[in-house]
């Protein structure tokens, strides 16, 4: 009998759920969750083409916008727990209308959502409670960032201030570039978004994700991963939202591990209680690990994608109960999450010209050796009229296997790909070469 699911167990009624988001994010969230026997239904609104196909999930096809309508829905299907994934509604304060109508949520409210929705804000909040993280200044017009590129003894890294789907950083090589860069963003290339742009001191080093589950006082960390943000192999090209990961990172020692919870991620809270923000979600930390140690990079106030689908296959079935008791403030901090003591790897199977223009509605086969080691979330995808899964969006699928090590789990993962086609796919073939032995193109 597993003792800590004893230990941790909730003796509240737990049956239905709802996930907010369409992406693979909420895909391996409820995954995840149907494996608890506790629950019932799961509810994704408003899911995608592979949501349904998840053991006890259905989509529900409402707009969460329409308030009155939301929450005739809820209630009539008795909702127990809702998590919210993407960033958009959290920023836009669904949290705060859920609460307000006695909803348990796992997701912060608006004022939390700020360390992701306005990076100049999370940047104040940083050194208000001397949070490591690289120098930076605040430009509203191009005359101010001509004067600061223009002196700056270093090379800058340029940032759009709001939302941009992880879109929205640039790391020029030139002054010129940076100054051309910072102007389209300020004209307007992401909106209100780009009112007000960063511009940031470039630090090097390592990337890391860490997630801290949260209730307001109290945290539980899940295992670390790295994510791959550039479109081209060998980290070159465009940022995009991640076209792959893997989990747990070797780059954390132990005591690294317990720097990082010192430095940044109890002061983080810690920051968040002294401002009377009562965040109950998840936490992301985005960090560089320096020369000079590790460095906060950014925030986010949900699950990253594609590292939640890369850790959700990692989880016991009392992760949901874990997300319970953040969402009522009961988390005791020294919960237990692991079932396995695999590693996890994720690839993203994307559309053709992403993170920019690219072209949708190409019907998807499949054709591969199932296994509990292979799991396929649908990230960007729908149903056509005549039942066929079609690609419908910028990242399409997302590819996630284990194994003892991370050789054995990327192998088995672009074998996977290897079956599956549609038009115009397309993806890194250099997944994992951080803690890959050794791998050629044309073994892939």
């Amino acid at each position: 009998m597993n003792t800590n699911l004893m230990k941790n167990e909730v003796y509240e009624k737990l049956e239905n759920i709802v996930i907010i988001g369409n992406g693979g994010r909420e895909n391996s969230l409820a995954w995840a969750i149907q494996k608890n026997k506790l629950i019932k239904n799961i509810y994704l609104v408003p899911g995608n083409g592979g949501s349904g196909k998840i053991n006890k999930c259905q989509n529900l096809h409402i707009d969460y916008e329409n308030k009155n309508l939301l929450i005739q829905t809820l209630n009539s299907l008795e909702i127990d727990l809702i998590i919210i994934g993407p960033e958009i509604p959290l920023a836009k304060g669904l949290g705060d209308f859920l609460r307000s109508n006695d909803f348990y949520v796992f997701g912060p409210n608006s004022d939390g959502a700020k360390l992701e929705s306005s990076k100049s804000w999370a940047k104040s909040f940083m050194s208000e409670a001397n949070i490591p993280t690289a120098k930076f200044w605040k430009v509203s017009s191009v005359e101010e960032s001509k004067k600061i590129i223009s002196t700056a003894p270093f090379p800058l890294v340029v940032k759009a201030d709001g939302l941009a789907s992880g879109k929205g950083v640039f790391i020029p090589e030139t002054h010129q570039d940076t100054l051309k860069i910072t102007k389209e963003i300020i004209n307007g290339k992401f909106g209100e978004s780009g009112k007000i742009v960063l511009l940031e001191e470039k630090i090097e080093g390592p990337e890391i994700s860490i997630f801290a589950l949260c209730d307001g006082k109290k945290y539980i960390l899940l295992p670390s991963a790295q994510d791959h943000k550039r479109i081209e192999e060998n980290d070159k090209g465009l940022n995009t939202g991640g076209m792959g990961a893997y989990s747990p990172t070797p780059l954390l020692s132990k005591s690294e591990l317990s720097i990082i919870r010192k430095a940044i991620i109890e002061p983080t809270i810690n920051e968040l209680i002294k401002r009377n923000i009562e965040y109950k979600g998840v936490l992301y930390f985005g960090l560089m690990i320096t020369k000079s140690g590790p460095k906060v990079i950014e925030y986010n106030c949900r699950f990253g994608d594609p590292e939640c689908q890369t850790i959700m296959p990692l989880m016991d079935t009392n992760f949901v109960n874990i997300l319970y008791k953040c969402a009522t403030g009961n988390l005791k901090g020294d919960e237990q999450l692991l079932s396995s003591s695999k590693v996890s790897g994720c690839v993203i199977a994307s559309s053709k010209g992403y993170p920019e223009d690219y072209d949708v509605g190409f019907p998807i086969t499949f054709n591969y050796d199932e296994s509990e080691d292979v799991q396929i979330f649908h990230s960007g995808t729908s149903v056509n009229k005549k039942g066929k899964i079609i690609s419908d969006g910028g990242r399409v699928l997302s590819i996630v296997c284990q194994g003892k090590d991370f050789d054995s789990a990327f192998n088995m993962a672009y074998k996977v790909l290897k079956g599956i086609n549609f038009d115009g796919i397309y993806y890194r073939r250099d997944i994992g070469h951080q803690v890959r032995k050794s791998y050629s193109y044309e073994d892939l």
